[in-house]
């Protein structure tokens, strides 16, 4: 049963990931390559913690800590930086 469940989410994360990489490679804006990269960084770090409950150890814990960590700062600079540009175009 363990090996069905495990075969249904990476076919599921395989799928998201192929698609948040689309988007980064075919995405219009910034923003919309931004926030594919971030989901990408999620499905990574769902992909580190279905291994770790599979395995049952946490030898990746700290892994997923600092893709998370990284995912939110730059989620917060690119939402920064578009902010201020939005800011000097409506004030020029």
């Amino acid at each position: 049963m363990m090996e069905i469940v495990l075969a249904v989410t990476a076919v599921i994360l395989s799928l998201a990931a192929a698609g948040a990489i689309l988007r980064i490679a075919r995405g219009p804006s910034l923003l919309d390559r931004v926030l594919a990269s971030d989901v990408l960084l999620s499905i990574l770090g769902a992909a580190l913690c279905v291994d770790m409950a599979v395995n049952r150890h946490l030898n990746n814990l700290m892994l997923l800590v600092a893709l998370s960590i990284i995912g939110f700062i730059g989620s917060v600079t690119v939402a920064r930086f578009v902010a201020d540009r939005r800011e000097q175009l409506h004030e020029s």
